[in-house]
């Protein structure tokens, strides 16, 4: 078995803006030349996810609005409270979402729908420079 681990930086919006990240997870795949195992994405910090959709703009308008809806800014949180950043729905959007993702690896590809791809969620308030790490381990 072989592992490959590989970091990169990603910059981003905030307030739900999403990433579509496919194309670096299928490019860090193809290098590792793994055939057959398992690729993982994690985004450390706890105001980010990592999820799959179909990156098209209706379908991500609509997951922006629904995460919104979950955890909308214009409401009391004890972080911020606490902390004064203004960003508890950012940390509340995040921990629903999940900061990992793990998509099987086939033929050294990763195995995802015809119209799935994987994204970044940035639900922080303000841009940020973020950090993915992504993991390829198999044969």
């Amino acid at each position: 078995m072989k592992i490959i681990q590989e970091r990169f930086s990603i910059k981003t919006k905030g307030f739900n803006d999403c990433v579509d990240l496919t194309d670096i997870l299928t490019q860090t795949l193809h290098a590792s030349r793994i055939q057959s195992g398992l690729i993982h994405i994690f985004i450390p910090g706890s105001t980010a996810g990592v999820t799959t959709i179909e990156y098209e703009s209706g379908a991500v308008a609509d997951l922006k609005a629904a995460i919104a809806r979950m955890a909308p800014e214009n409401m009391h949180y004890n972080h911020d409270a606490r902390w004064g950043d203004g960003n508890g729905f950012s940390h509340v959007r995040s921990a629903l979402i999940g900061p990992s993702l793990t998509v099987p690896v086939a033929d050294g590809r990763p195995v995802l729908g015809t119209w799935q791809q994987v994204i970044l969620i940035d639900c922080d308030n303000r841009p940020r420079n973020r950090s993915c790490m992504i993991t390829v381990m198999g044969i």
